[in-house]
Order: structure tokens, then C-alpha cells, then sequence
């Protein structure tokens, strides 16, 4: 039997207790990986199906938008694990309304969580991957930059500065076998995103889905482990070619 393709190595999911991000931590630790999961709320359930993987995990409550927590999330980090082979970016954060109810505050918290902890969180931990020549980053941008989707102007513009970040940072660190890419998914089915109070495009989950799949080449709802799966693939060494790309992620809804 051929060896899973993160046996060895050491990846930190933010965002990691539900959704999207857990489905994206329980993939890597089923390809070999073990696991830091960040997040400001527990993540003991994650953290459980990642044992039982067989894997070590180690789970840090975390403001990841903070410098401060960000730099002690680095230490225990360093204190648990020799070093850190695979960022994933995936913690963000989303709300429908129009441009002139956004308040600058809100702005601000959007870019801190979507944009400024990719920032941090790159910046806390390139120095191992450059030491080791070796180091995947995958950061979730969105599929919404490639449709016309109005009342999310902040979530937009903090989402399109990741794929900026992206292409900066696989231009400055493919010298030392560091790749930088995106995923850009379209409308997932989480237990966020399947609550009842949330609006997405400004509409019940259910009528957005129903016109997502209606106009998308695979004709049935996302699924956090359509995403899990091509970050687990551009963080393997199959991908070690690849870098500053974009992958829309999302049955073929946008086409580019």
C-alpha cells in the first residue's frame, strides 16, 4: 500500500471546528497529516474524529484576526510540533447587506478576519517552511468574485485582496518549494450556512441553492468535502508544481 500523501507532516486549519474547516482538517488527517485547529470555539468534537484517525491533534482557541493570539498560537505550536508544513486559511466570516448599511467598523472586521489573518498567520510561520525548503499554504478565497452577487461589498472586496495575497506570496517563496494557491468555492452546505436566519444573495439557503444548482454544470448542492478534497491535493506533492492559482471550486457555476 502506497504511503498517504501527508504522512509525516504537520498542517493548522483555522477555522477548524465546524464546516467547511472541519471537513477540511478530518480530510487531512485521514491523508496522513496531523493536525493544529484554531478557533474561536471549541473543537473538541474535531479533534476526537482526528484521534481516531490515528492522528495527534492539537486544538488552540484563537482570535486568529489578533497579532497577539496569533503569535502565542505560533509558540504552542512550536512547543507541540517540530514545525508546521501546511497552512490552510479557511477562517472567514460573511453577511448580507447593502453597501450603504455597511459601517466602517464592520468593514474593518471583515478585512481583520477574511484578509489580515492570512497575513498573520503566513507571517507567524513562513520562517519554518523556508528552514525546511518545504511548505503548502492554501488560502479560501470565493467563487462570488466571479458572478455578479450584489449586498457583499466587504466580503467581495476582502476576498478578492486574498487572491492578490496569493499570487504576491507564491511569487516571493517558490524559490525555497513553497506553493501559495486559493480555492474559490461556491455556496457550501454547512450547519452555518444551513441556519435558518442566514441570507445568502439576500435570500432564503434554499432558494439559493435551488438557483445555484439551476444554473451550475453539476446539478446538486456543494458539499464540504468537494472543497477538503482539492485542499488535501494542492497541499500533496502532486501539486508541487503548482502555485499563485486560483480554483474555482464550485460544479462548474463559474467558468473561467
Amino acid at each position: 500500500m502506497s504511503p498517504r500523501p501527508h504522512s509525516g507532516k504537520i498542517a493548522l486549519v483555522t477555522g477548524g471546528a465546524m464546516g467547511l474547516g472541519r471537513a477540511i482538517a478530518e480530510r487531512l488527517a485521514q491523508d496522513g497529516a496531523d493536525l493544529v485547529i484554531a478557533d474561536r470555539e471549541a473543537a473538541d468534537e474535531v479533534a476526537a474524529d482526528i484521534r481516531a484517525h490515528g492522528r495527534r491533534v492539537l486544538t488552540v482557541r484563537c482570535d486568529i484576526s489578533s497579532p497577539d493570539e496569533v503569535d502565542s498560537l505560533r509558540r504552542q505550536i512550536v512547543a507541540e510540533f517540530p514545525r508546521c508544513d501546511i497552512v490552510v486559511n479557511n477562517a472567514g466570516i460573511y453577511a448580507t447587506r447593502a453597501f450603504e448599511e455597511i459601517t466602517f467598523e464592520e468593514w474593518k472586521r471583515t478585512f481583520a478576519v477574511n484578509l489580515d489573518s492570512m497575513f498573520l498567520t503566513v507571517k507567524a510561520l513562513i520562517g519554518c517552511m523556508r528552514s525546511n525548503k518545504w511548505g503548502r499554504v492554501v488560502n479560501i478565497a470565493s467563487n462570488t468574485l466571479g458572478s455578479v452577487v450584489p449586498y457583499h461589498a466587504d466580503y467581495l472586496a476582502s476576498k478578492g485582496g486574498v487572491v492578490g495575497l496569493t499570487r504576491a506570496l507564491a511569487s516571493e517563496f517558490g524559490a525555497d518549494g513553497i506553493t501559495v494557491n486559493a480555492i474559490a468555492p461556491g455556496l457550501t452546505q454547512t450547519p452555518g450556512t444551513l441556519r435558518p436566519t442566514f441570507r445568502p444573495r439576500g435570500v432564503p439557503m434554499t432558494q439559493a441553492v435551488q438557483a445555484i444548482v439551476s444554473a451550475a454544470a453539476i446539478k446538486r448542492p456543494q458539499e464540504p468535502s468537494d472543497v477538503a478534497g482539492v485542499v488535501s491535493f494542492l497541499a500533496s506533492d502532486d501539486a508541487g508544481f503548482m502555485t499563485g492559482q486560483t480554483l474555482y471550486v464550485d460544479g462548474g457555476l463559474v467558468r473561467v
